[in-house]
């Protein structure tokens, strides 16, 4: 790091470059603040690099809706915020039931989506096959919602590379943090050796699957889960699918890029850690995951694997993000931890720029102290 960097003074500094924390740093900068952006690997190549770009609200916590509808329409314009495409495509959303208990899940799933502003309703097989003729004709009802696609996130960190700098955003890659201290004039950054260091009045950690050690430098204890996500590529194909699809149980998560390849999810684990990254695939979990893809989709039973990784997404003890505050620590910020959280990711990264700037934000937060020991909070205020 160049002597200038590290004896400079920013107004926001911003720990993880992925979705929410580059687009915290993109409003911030276009606000007027001098902004810097620190990543312990590259930007937008961690979790928001490796997801499957999904945009739908099928799989999305039905509390988080408005908040991911607002961010869809930011996808679908991306061009109008972020400066570049990134992809992203408009495609309908099915959810497929196979059994009576599962049509019932179906429904309940989107009566409490619905009540979150999500058009889901609940169509026949024929209607479903009209929308996506290739899917397994055994179905008994599916979910359809037209806001749904899907967006590259290789891209993504491009993008954001380019809008940063253009906003004149410090991005400094390759920076792991192992010190946060409180200054007279804010807080200081550094590295585990302590060799180079960033200072600024403001601070907003938004560090994924390592918000909790991170939060832990300061003294504060918030447990954030480690998922391992297995996700699967085939290789390319003939058209076979013109829907975003999941199924009822929640298990699958499946679309058909431009290019011919489908990309197979839906949380299925495999081995790893918060410090190793993913490591290796769990046999029997790639084994059933590409089983339900192919029997939602018989299609795919002529496809060949062509590549398998494994993502990282973060959780806290009740399943909802934490976007907002530390009461306990003047100008320090935290965002993170949400679910469908590439979906929802600039629009929340907005909302804290609201925050920050001594806006209302346009939509409720997500109170971070409801996390610590012997608070009771609610969730959003």
């Amino acid at each position: 790091m160049s002597g200038l960097i590290s004896s400079s003074h920013f107004d926001v500094c911003i720990v993880g470059g992925g979705v929410m924390g580059c687009s915290t740093a993109l409003f911030l900068a276009r606000a007027g603040m001098r902004v810097a952006v620190l990543e312990r690997n590259a930007l937008c190549r961690s979790a928001s690099g490796v997801n499957a770009g999904t945009l739908t609200l099928h799989m999305t916590r039905a509390a988080l809706v408005p908040y991911a509808m607002k961010a869809w329409e930011m996808w679908m314009r991306p061009e109008t915020w972020l400066g570049q495409g990134v992809l992203a495509t408009h495609a309908p959303g099915l959810s497929l039931a196979f059994t009576d208990a599962e049509v019932a899940m179906l429904e309940a799933r989107a009566a409490a989506r619905r009540e979150f502003g999500a058009d889901i309703s609940i169509i026949s097989p024929k209607a479903a096959i009209k929308v996506d003729p290739n899917i397994n004709g055994s179905i008994k009802a599916a979910a359809f919602c037209d806001i749904d696609g899907f967006a590259s996130a290789y891209l993504t960190g491009r993008a954001f590379h380019s809008a940063l700098r253009d906003a004149g955003v410090t991005i400094i890659e390759r920076f792991p943090v192992g010190h946060i201290e409180r200054t007279k004039a804010g807080y200081r950054v550094s590295t585990q050796d302590r060799s180079d260091s960033i200072n600024a009045f403001r601070l907003v950690l938004a560090g994924g699957v390592w918000l909790e050690p991170m939060l832990a430098m300061i003294g504060i204890t918030i447990p954030v889960k480690t998922l391992i996500n297995q996700l699967i590529v085939s290789e390319r194909m003939p058209p076979v699918m013109r829907s975003v699809l999941s199924i009822a149980n929640g298990l699958l998560s499946m679309k058909q890029f431009a290019n011919g390849t489908v990309v197979i999810g839906g949380g299925w684990q495999g081995i790893g850690s918060r410090e190793s990254g993913g490591r290796e695939t769990i046999p029997e979990n790639l084994i059933g995951n590409l089983r339900l893809g192919q029997y939602a989709v018989p299609a795919l039973a002529t496809a060949r694997v062509s590549r398998i990784w494994l993502g990282l997404e973060s959780e806290t003890a009740d399943a909802m993000p934490m976007i907002g505050p530390i009461a306990q620590h003047p100008e320090l910020y935290v965002i993170g931890c949400v679910h469908s959280g590439y979906t929802s990711g600039p629009y929340m990264g907005k909302l804290l720029a609201q925050q920050i700037l001594g806006q209302q934000p346009e939509m409720p937060l997500f109170d971070p102290s409801r996390l610590l020991p012997n608070v009771d909070n609610v969730v959003a205020h």
